[in-house]
């Protein structure tokens, strides 16, 4: 059975005809939303610190079972919260040209969750009320659950406002236009809607189109690594200079 194809409601070109990224109006509002539970996340995981050291930690004797509790609910929260908060960046990233502030918004999970545990470690080694085995206990499971939560904020490959901007003129440069395929089930969008990535079983059998801005609002990462086997399967003219990317290195070339 032939698959649908369905335009989504696109953004728009720029006034000058030329690329120009910014994200839709749908990304944008899911993007503020997710960045407003992340934050709520992150402050209740630094609650759930204040509370393990202004009172677990006074206790004596410590109750050790509420301490782990305490130190897993505070990692589950930083990592909910900075899973969100990336999903937001993906959607609405920031741009290159402020480097502070790029560099905050991206890594910003990274920074609160090593906030949201450190202090708490700390205290756990200085306290003297804990022997040394609970110590060595308490502290291994604080440090293990901050190094999940830190290294779950961190963006090693940020998306940012020019990436995207890119990926539209080479869109652009090889299509002769803004406009770009995808799946529900995929991670990535395409050229075409022909190329055989496209042509897999999906549970709504259906292909989407739009621009690269819907396509980034659909949660599609980027554009597809086969471009070269794409321009072929979609019949478009070869490229005289290399094509950038901007991909993560060990990316799959379609999920």
């Amino acid at each position: 059975m032939p698959k649908k194809v369905v335009r989504v409601e696109s953004t728009g070109a720029s006034k000058d005809g030329k690329p120009s990224w910014q994200p839709t109006a749908q990304a944008k509002s899911s993007a503020t939303t997710f960045r407003i539970i992340a934050l709520l996340l992150w402050a209740l995981a630094i609650a759930g610190e204040v509370f393990a050291i202004f009172w677990i930690l006074k206790q004596t004797p410590i109750n050790m079972v509420y301490l782990i509790i305490a130190i897993v609910v505070i990692g589950i929260l930083a990592v909910i919260g900075s899973l969100l908060w990336k999903r937001a960046n993906t959607l609405d990233p920031a741009s290159e040209s402020n480097p502070v502030g790029f560099f905050i918004q991206n890594q910003l999970g990274a920074i609160l969750g090593i906030v949201a545990f450190l202090p708490l470690i700390v205290l756990i080694f200085m306290n003297k009320d804990m022997d040394k085995q609970q110590k060595t206990i308490a502290g291994a499971v604080g440090i293990v659950v901050m190094l999940i939560a830190t290294l779950t904020g961190v963006s090693f490959n940020p998306p940012s406002v020019e990436k995207y901007d890119q990926e539209t003129a080479v869109v652009v440069g090889l299509t002769g236009k803004d406009l770009v395929f995808w799946t529900k089930a995929g991670t990535v969008y395409h050229l075409c809607q022909t190329v055989s990535d496209l042509q897999l079983q999906s549970k709504d059998n259906t292909i989407y189109s739009g621009s690269v801005a819907d396509a980034h609002a659909a949660g599609k990462e980027r554009l597809t690594l086969e471009v070269q086997s794409e321009i072929k399967q979609c019949g478009l003219p070869t490229p005289a200079a290399p094509i950038p990317t901007a991909a993560p290195a060990g990316a799959s070339p379609t999920r």
